[in-house]
């Protein structure tokens, strides 16, 4: 059984990654709180020189990046060479772009181009991973099936990862243990997120530990399936308005979920 490491997605923290002096004083904060991993999504247009420069300053690696789809189809080579340079071997994708979802066809369409995408950073010692929301697992236009079923079954285990989702996938109303469980030898990072429905019907993210999904549980699973990250990542609604006070709390909530 492994104990995952627990790390933060950079997504929550994009507004204070746009540039690479700012990239730089987010890292120093982060490594301030005691974090030594994150994923990186959403920063701005940083040289990858100048990425390694602040991640080296400030004890910091990669675990994950996420990057469009369009750059993986155009211009794999360059992105290859960026992870070359930061120390990452994982390309992640945040979401299928909508001209992939909603029938067999255009999933299995989108297989083909990622199976394309695997192979050849496979050559390069690297993998592609996949980042759900609630929409892969709602069955499809054309079939009883959904797109998440589709990835799961038609997809080759070396070629095309997860970074599965606990809040989504608890929104799309499954269990986030059992979805794993699925993923098995497939997940090298975990996203960890949290969310409640409010008064009116809405859904909003919360920090960690504030909201429905049983993150223990998770966490739990995690270990037992040999997980070896776990990423907290909140798109929006952040306590009070502050991207950084949400990510304290929520670093605060996992480093003692893992008994830090």
């Amino acid at each position: 059984m492994l104990k995952p490491v627990m790390g933060i997605q950079l997504y929550t923290l994009r507004d204070f990654c746009q540039t690479a002096q700012d990239f730089d004083s987010t890292l120093e904060k982060l490594a301030g709180w005691g974090v030594k991993d994150v994923q990186i999504s959403a920063i701005g247009d940083i040289p990858a020189s100048q990425q390694k420069a602040a991640l080296e300053k400030n004890g910091i690696k990669v675990c994950v990046t996420h990057k469009s789809f369009e750059k993986m189809t155009n211009d794999l080579d360059s992105l290859i060479l960026e992870h070359k340079i930061i120390g990452c071997d994982a390309l992640g994708l945040g979401s299928a772009p909508e001209s992939s979802r909603g029938t067999t066809d255009r999933v299995r369409d989108f297989i083909k181009k990622t199976e394309k995408i695997g192979k050849e950073l496979k050559k390069s010692g690297m993998t592609f991973n996949y980042h759900n929301h609630d929409f892969e697992f709602k069955p499809l236009e054309d079939s009883r099936k959904s797109m998440m079923d589709l990835l799961l079954e038609e997809t080759d285990p070396q070629l095309f990862r997860f970074i599965p989702d606990v809040a989504w996938i608890h929104y799309a109303g499954r269990d986030p243990v059992e979805v794993l469980k699925k993923m098995k030898g497939r997940v090298k990072v975990l996203h960890f997120k949290d969310y409640i429905i409010d008064s009116a019907g809405n859904r909003k993210f919360v920090s960690l530990g504030k909201g429905k999904v049983d993150l223990k549980a998770c966490y739990e699973a995690a270990a037992e399936l040999d997980i070896p990250y776990i990423m907290y990542e909140q798109d929006c609604d952040w306590v009070d308005g502050d991207a950084f006070k949400a990510t304290e709390e929520s670093w605060a909530f996992m480093c003692e979920l893992a008994g830090k």
